[in-house]
């Protein structure tokens, strides 16, 4: 079993800048990708960014040139770095892990609980 635990979510302006983190734990051997989700109330959740352990990214166009994924691999840890955030930006952001980069969620067999950014106008 591999633990995802996300942090670092808040309220931020609109433009304003926020890092969340997600850690790992437990048994990571073959969880290459990790990837972030989010879900704002009333929509469904959708992809964001991925990383794979050769730091291979992807970007869901709503965030390219915005948000920048990256991966501390001594630390088991990834980050979203959000910048020039926006009202449409706010949502619960989940972490997830899988074997390789998707940006369907079925790809991913673990998931954290999630942390809240609010993007205030």
């Amino acid at each position: 079993q591999v633990q995802l635990v996300e942090s670092g979510g808040g309220l931020v302006q609109a433009g304003g800048s926020l890092r969340i983190s997600c850690t790992a734990s437990g048994r990571t051997f073959g969880t290459y990708a990790r990837a972030w989700f989010r879900q704002a109330p009333g929509k469904e959740r959708e992809f964001v960014a991925a990383i794979n352990w050769g730091d291979d990214t992807d970007y869901a166009d709503s965030v390219k040139g915005r948000f920048t994924i990256s991966r501390d691999n001594a630390k088991n840890t990834v980050y979203l770095q959000m910048d020039s955030l926006k009202p449409e930006d706010t949502a619960v952001y989940n972490c997830a892990s899988g074997r390789q980069i998707a940006r369907a969620p079925e790809a991913y067999t673990y998931w954290g609980q999630g942390t809240q950014v609010t993007v205030s106008s």
